[in-house]
C-alpha cells in the first residue's frame, strides 16, 4: 500500500500540464467571481455557481495532486491547501467577516504558489525536499 500512497517518483501522464492549466485557470476564474461578490455584497444564492465551480476545480485539483502521490498532503503545498479549506468553511460562521477570510484564502493561495520550490515541496513528513514536477 505504501508503494500505491507514496511512489518513490510522483505519477504523471500525457496531457497533466494542460490538465494543471485548465483546472487552475477555472479555479481562479471561479473564485475571483466569489470574492468579488462577496466584496460587492451579492446576495449569497447569485454565489452559489461560483462556490460550485471554485470547489469543484479545487477538488480535482486536489484529487490530481494526491493521484500524483500522497506526499502532497504533507508538503507545505498540501498544508497550505488544507489550511485555505479549513478558512473557506469559517465563511458560514464568520459570515460578517467573509471578506476578510476569502482574502485570507487568496493570500495563502498566492503565497504558496510563487514562493520558492524548496519551501513548498518541503515535507514535514520526511523533513526533506519532496519531488517535483519541472514545466
Amino acid at each position: 500500500m505504501k508503494e500505491i500512497l507514496f511512489p518513490e517518483k510522483d505519477r504523471s501522464f500525457a496531457g497533466e500540464r494542460g490538465l494543471r492549466t485548465f483546472l487552475r485557470t477555472v479555479h481562479l476564474a471561479s473564485m475571483g467571481a466569489l470574492f468579488g461578490g462577496h466584496v460587492f455584497d451579492v446576495p449569497a444564492e447569485k454565489l452559489y455557481v461560483a462556490l460550485a465551480w471554485t470547489i469543484g476545480s479545487g477538488a480535482a485539483f486536489a484529487i490530481l495532486e494526491l493521484y500524483c502521490t500522497f506526499h502532497w498532503l504533507f508538503q507545505i503545498r498540501g498544508i497550505m491547501t488544507l489550511a485555505k479549506i479549513a478558512l473557506v468553511m469559517l465563511v458560514p460562521v464568520f459570515w460578517d467577516h467573509r471578506v476578510a477570510i476569502l482574502l485570507a484564502v487568496i493570500a495563502i493561495g498566492s503565497v504558496g504558489s510563487h514562493a520558492p520550490t524548496g519551501w513548498r515541496y518541503y515535507s514535514i513528513l520526511t523533513r526533506n525536499l519532496g519531488s517535483h514536477k519541472k514545466g
